[in-house]
């Protein structure tokens, strides 16, 4: 089993940054890919980016160049560094995790708000 506990959200004003953050705990060797997802209101959940293990990274286009994943695996922690940011950015941002069994785990969600 691994849980995720995400942390780093607020509200913020159209063009400002966030960095959120994801820790890990748990069976973390058995941690393949990660990633971010978000849900805005209304919609569905759609995928931000993602990192695998060896630290290939994946953006959606809606967030290329304005973001940055990172994965410190020391700390098992993943970042994700938010600039730009616009109010369509606003939702709630989930931390996602695949172990190597093709299991998926998901944190609790942190709110983020682009709103002057």
């Amino acid at each position: 089993q691994v849980q995720l506990v995400e942390s780093g959200g607020g509200l913020v004003q159209p063009g400002g940054s966030l960095r959120l953050s994801c820790a890990a705990s748990g069976s973390i060797f058995s941690i393949g890919d990660m990633g971010w997802y978000r849900q805005a209101p209304g919609k569905g959940r759609e995928s931000v980016t993602t990192i695998s293990r060896g630290g290939n990274t994946k953006y959606a286009d809606s967030v290329k160049g304005r973001v940055a994943i990172s994965r410190d695996s020391s700390k098992n922690i993943v970042y994700l560094q938010m600039n730009s940011l616009k109010p369509e950015d606003t939702g709630i941002y989930y931390c996602n995790a695949v172990d190597l069994m093709w299991r998926t785990y998901w944190g609790q969600g942190t709110q983020v708000t682009v709103s002057s």
